[in-house]
């Protein structure tokens, strides 16, 4: 879709218009009994080689220990393995002095001659043969001694193995969860299994990895940190997606702004102070996560590339490769908008070092579409007022829970809305119309025949992408309705959202 959409470009308008990339991704459960069998299998082996890396306090990294013993003390250590080393030494002259050649061929069949002077290969270092060589001896008519028989006797005994001393796992935590402490841990490593492909040794060298970053990076001390508020505007969390992820809007072209830029770039101290800040506003939102297996562990990213310096900003693209590789699976979906034909271009060239897996979470709307885009993942009183939504700072008659309806507009035709007045009550409203600009104006008509309009609007212009919201309120004395009137001028349909009710009088 991209190349498509690139050649598009190419050929006419440089503003692209539709939306690119593949919105077919599904967030996958993290309740491990509705996991496939063989993502089962990853995850219980995957569990078994952490507590195998905890045992050994491998993920701390501690020096091997080095042995005291020199060398020659080894040397003497050494187990006794030959019949000449056991022997004692005033045993063998009895043995070549006393018995005569003639003597050995009468005792031919019951002596058995033991080989002295060859060296008996060693045995493995666990094992310890022990010789024992027994001589009998008698006296024959003549009064000369002689050996009756020499009985030799190998046995082999194993050495005790040295006592173990009981090894204490260490404790390791991430994003606050401790690992394999329960069901929770189970969430944390399916993540990495996920940004591996479910290859078990490569999701256990990630997750070290990770942990050594964290423990490098100080992240712990680094919450605590106050680095400020300056990027506020560039990066905050506003609601959630109609799936109920936390929905975090990444506003670059803030940066256009040439104070904010010398602040955030101007020199090397501020450009490390701000992916400091970057990756402090990452983990404390994570640390607001749920990660039971059934709980919401993932957030979606919505980046705004107006004006935006994002793909050709050094730092930045530094805090994308952080998330990249310590942050695995913590996007439900990217999804940009405002999106310049040239970005098209550069995601072309970066797209083949993403996974199919990873490329699938992305989204890109044009300037046009970005307003419809979002209201497909997240609610419009959930989307902040500058991207066509209904949601505003500071005080408000209406809340995320007030119902919002919505209505389609004709093209170059009058629509009404009425807003039911059944008794005397304060009515107060508001409408956002989505698209080009429209004409709109607000009167009251009572129930009564004999009743007068009120006017309590004229009809002025509305821009469809202007900030501000369409609000209302009138005092009703009687019954009757509030009717908004809209009028569309142009050759397309509209949208329009709104909602009301009944409110204290002042």
């Amino acid at each position: 879709m991209a190349e498509e959409t690139l050649k598009t470009v190419a050929q006419s308008e440089p503003a692209p218009e539709k939306v690119a990339g593949s919105t077919s991704f599904k967030e996958e459960t993290n309740v491990v009994g509705e996991l496939p069998d063989p993502q089962k299998k990853a995850l219980d082996e995957l569990k078994k080689l952490v507590q195998e890396a905890l045992n050994k306090h491998e993920f701390s990294s501690p020096p091997t220990p080095v042995s005291s013993v020199t060398p020659e003390e080894k040397e003497k250590e050494k187990p006794v393995t030959s019949v000449h080393e056991e022997v004692q030494p005033c045993e063998l002259p009895i043995v070549s002095q006393s018995v005569t050649e003639s003597e050995c061929k009468q005792e031919e069949a019951p002596v058995s001659e033991p080989v002295v002077n060859e060296p008996v290969p060693e045995p493995e270092q666990k094992e310890v043969t022990e010789v024992v060589v027994k001589t009998e001896t008698c006296v024959d008519e003549d009064g000369a001694k002689k050996i009756e028989a020499i009985q030799e006797t190998i046995v082999k005994t194993e050495q005790p193995p040295p006592a173990e001393t009981p090894v204490t796992p260490e404790e390791v935590s991430i994003w606050g969860i401790p690992l394999l402490a329960d069901e929770r841990s189970d969430v944390i490593l399916l993540k990495f299994l996920r940004a591996r492909d479910f290859k078990v040794k490569e999701a256990l060298t990630m997750l070290k990895n990770v942990v050594a970053w964290r423990k490098d990076f100080k992240i712990d001390s680094l919450l605590e940190e106050d680095l400020g508020n300056v990027q506020e505007k560039v990066v905050y969390m506003h609601g959630v997606d109609k799936e109920g992820h936390p929905v975090c809007y990444n506003a670059f072209g803030e940066y256009e702004d040439k104070e904010l830029y010398q602040e955030t770039f101007s020199d090397e101290e501020k450009r490390k102070k701000f992916i400091r800040w970057r990756i402090q506003f990452l983990e404390r939102s994570i640390r607001k996560l749920d990660f039971s297996p059934d709980g919401v562990s993932t957030i979606v990213q919505i980046s705004d590339l107006k004006y935006s310096p994002a793909p050709f900003k050094k730092e930045l693209r530094q805090v994308f490769q952080l998330f990249q590789d310590n942050y695995p699976e913590f996007v439900a979906r990217q999804v940009c908008i405002n999106v310049p034909w040239w970005y098209l271009a550069f995601y072309k060239m970066i797209n083949p070092f993403f996974t199919q897996r990873t490329k699938s979470k992305f989204v890109f709307a044009g300037p046009s579409r970005t307003t419809e885009t979002l209201f497909k993942y997240i609610s419009p009183e959930q989307v902040p007022v500058q991207y066509g939504g209904l949601s505003r700072e500071g005080e408000q008659e209406f809340t995320t829970s007030d119902c919002i309806l919505e209505e389609i507009i004709k093209p170059s035709c009058e629509h009404t809305i009425d807003l039911p007045a059944h008794e005397a009550c304060t009515l107060a409203w508001e409408a956002r119309v989505v698209g080009c600009e429209v004409s709109y104006g607000a009167e009251f008509v009572p129930s009564a025949e004999d009743g007068y309009t009120v006017i309590v609007q004229k009809s002025r212009k509305v821009n469809g992408d202007d900030k501000s919201v369409i609000c209302g309120r009138f005092k009703c004395g009687e019954t009757g309705k509030v009717v908004l009137t809209f009028y569309n001028q142009s050759s397309k349909k509209k949208k329009v959202l709104y909602r009301f009710k009944k409110v204290a009088s002042e």
